[in-house]
């Protein structure tokens, strides 16, 4: 592959997300947001003609469209201006063997959850990752917006105090009616495809986005969970919604609700930490904004825009206060992150820790995945899960 310097963007192949394609379009534009990254080829149809269709429409070299990621891989592996990484967003069942095949490659990974069908296949892209020293950046952007990154450094200052209770809720509609029992998109069909979507389809959508917030901002895994998993929709077969109680490793309890069909929820995601002193609390619908609430105190909304903020957090603001933004420019967060990551590991300098969500926490994510479903299958009962 490819030596860039580090003044060069680095070069990126995009894995499914076609022209039309609401999540593509969101990749490419957060990976050039800052600069650092240029989507130079991608594997945007099975159909050779279509996928070179595709880069065309997207300003790219006919030839760079590709009709699979072996033959991607294989001919950019051959070119001067090579490929560096590889952005995955194909159907949850080939993000483990594109994953891995890019590892394998020498290559560095950006990944859509879940990384895996199960725990075992994510723990061996982990083991990839590690023995090639590359990086494999999930993209959870919710831990990426301003405000939540904010909520994890004062949990971890002792803002709140030790915490006690954690409250993660994410709340969707899309699944409301029984889509599948009429015609279906693309999209749908291999998402009502359990072999497809993962092991649980709610999980692999949403479920695994508020795991992760809650885990990171909190800075601790979960150890135990006793877990409902199933559906609201009558007949359906495949899960619509999880309702989880919560055991965290220095003693904190928590709820975890997750549903795609809530009529009438829209994309509500909210996440409350309480401490020995007061309260965290973050929603979605007002994403640059963070309660304080301490015990005998004013309470206090914290905004993304405030001068005081710490200078790590305040880089992760796009535009002047009062300028709303979003998951565009948490993505883009994630995108700068993995960049900086890659150009220090190229010249040789030390990343003591990374911002951005990793294999590692993937690993944890269908640890989590796999209790849940097995509590479920014992009624509810309390299940560890691994060490």
């Amino acid at each position: 592959m490819s030596n860039l310097n580090s003044a060069h963007p680095l070069r990126l192949a995009i894995v499914g997300g076609g022209p039309t394609s609401w999540i593509g379009g969101q990749h490419r534009r957060a990976a050039q947001f800052d600069g650092l990254w240029q989507v130079v080829a991608g594997v945007f149809s099975s159909q050779a003609d279509r996928s070179r269709d595709a880069a065309v429409g997207l300003g790219l070299e006919p030839a760079r469209g590709y009709a699979d990621v072996a033959s991607m891989i294989a001919a950019e592996s051959l070119r001067e201006d090579g490929i560096d990484a590889v952005a995955i967003m194909s159907p949850n069942d080939t993000h483990y063997p594109y994953s891995a095949a890019a590892l394998d490659a020498g290559l560095d990974v950006i990944c859509d959850k879940p990384v895996s069908s199960n725990a075992a296949e994510a723990r061996d892209l982990a083991a990839r990752a590690q023995a090639r020293n590359r990086v494999l950046c999930v993209t959870h952007a919710y831990s990426a917006y301003p405000m939540t990154r904010y909520m994890k450094q004062l949990v971890a200052e002792g803002a709140i105090g030790p915490v006690r209770m954690v409250q993660v809720e994410y709340i969707q509609s899309g699944l409301a009616k029984p889509i599948e029992q009429g015609p279906m998109t693309d999209s749908q069909r291999w998402k009502f495809d359990a072999d497809r979507s993962g092991l649980a389809l709610s999980f692999s959508a949403i479920g695994c986005h508020v795991q992760h917030l809650a885990c990171n901002v909190l800075g601790q895994k979960i150890t135990a969970v006793s877990a409902d998993v199933g559906s609201l929709m009558p007949g359906r077969t495949v899960t619509d919604t999880i309702l989880a109680n919560l055991r965290f490793e220095h003693g904190a309890r928590g709820q975890y609700t997750i549903t795609q069909a809530a009529a009438g929820g829209e994309n509500d995601i909210r996440l409350r930490i309480y401490g020995e002193r007061g309260l965290l609390d973050w929603s979605h619908r007002e994403s640059g904004y963070l309660h304080l609430n301490i015990e005998g105190e004013t309470a206090r909304v914290i905004g993304r825009g405030d001068v005081n903020l710490p200078a790590d957090i305040a880089r992760l603001s796009r535009t002047p206060r009062g300028h709303p933004e979003g998951l565009l420019e948490a993505f883009a967060n994630l995108y700068r992150e993995a960049a900086e990551a890659i150009t220090a590991r190229r010249n040789d300098q030390t990343v003591e820790t990374t911002s951005f969500p990793t294999i590692t926490d993937a690993v944890h994510t269908m640890d989590f995945i796999e209790a849940c479903i097995a509590s479920h299958a014992r009624n509810g009962e309390w299940t560890n899960l691994p060490n």
